[in-house]
């Protein structure tokens, strides 16, 4: 149900649409399997780098792997991005789903690996020969073995994510009875993962 907007919440510069939503009772094991699951249900997401002179820049990645709280993409080393990370390795993923509304956003540090890094090879598929093209020379063929085929990993520093916890309809019946009556919906559970529930996460 909606919750009516306090006076002492407007006082202290809050933002009710995160504080009345904002779940710090769940376990921390619960929510990481939660945001596992949401980060594999839609392995597509938008990266972002930081370019000089310029500010954050996006582009829509395919997840090549998910390693716990961290994030492996193939991709061409030849791609603006890894220019970005040459003078900034901080990045923000975001994924969202457009039919619940969920949504992750992490910020983490992106290092890089060049073709000889083994787990290429174990990450490749034929289908990710589709963006990079065969020049037909033997060498630059799209495939593992090809020297543009490089590795992106993101090791996650900080994690925010919310989920939905009403039915579609239920959704558009607490934020029209919010509107109506000038209180906050509650549709859902915001958590953050903070960078020591990372770590400890990855141990």
């Amino acid at each position: 149900m909606p919750e009516a907007l306090k006076k002492g919440e407007v006082d202290a510069g809050n933002d009710p649409a995160v504080t009345k939503q904002f779940d710090s009772e769940t376990p921390k094991d619960v929510q990481f399997k939660e945001l596992y699951d949401l980060i594999d249900g839609q392995k597509i997401g938008m990266l972002s780098t930081y370019r000089k002179n310029v500010g954050f820049v996006g582009r829509s990645m395919a997840v090549a792997k998910r390693s716990g709280p961290d994030i492996l993409y193939l991709t061409n080393k030849d791609s603006q991005k890894f220019e970005d990370l040459k003078s900034n390795r901080e990045v923000q993923i975001v994924f969202q789903d457009t039919k619940t509304q969920d949504w992750i956003s992490i910020s983490g540090e992106a290092t890089t690996a060049s073709n000889d890094d083994p787990r290429i090879k174990e990450l490749y598929s034929s289908t990710v020969s589709a963006w990079f093209g065969d020049l037909k020379d033997g060498v630059h063929d799209g495939t593992w073995k090809d020297p543009r085929m490089s590795l992106i990993e993101v090791k996650s520093k900080h994690i925010v994510y919310w989920k939905k916890e009403v039915s579609t309809l239920g959704f558009m019946k607490e934020v029209g009875q919010a509107a109506l009556t000038g209180s906050v919906a509650q549709t859902g559970a915001q958590r953050e993962l903070t960078g020591s529930d990372i770590e400890k996460e990855r141990v």
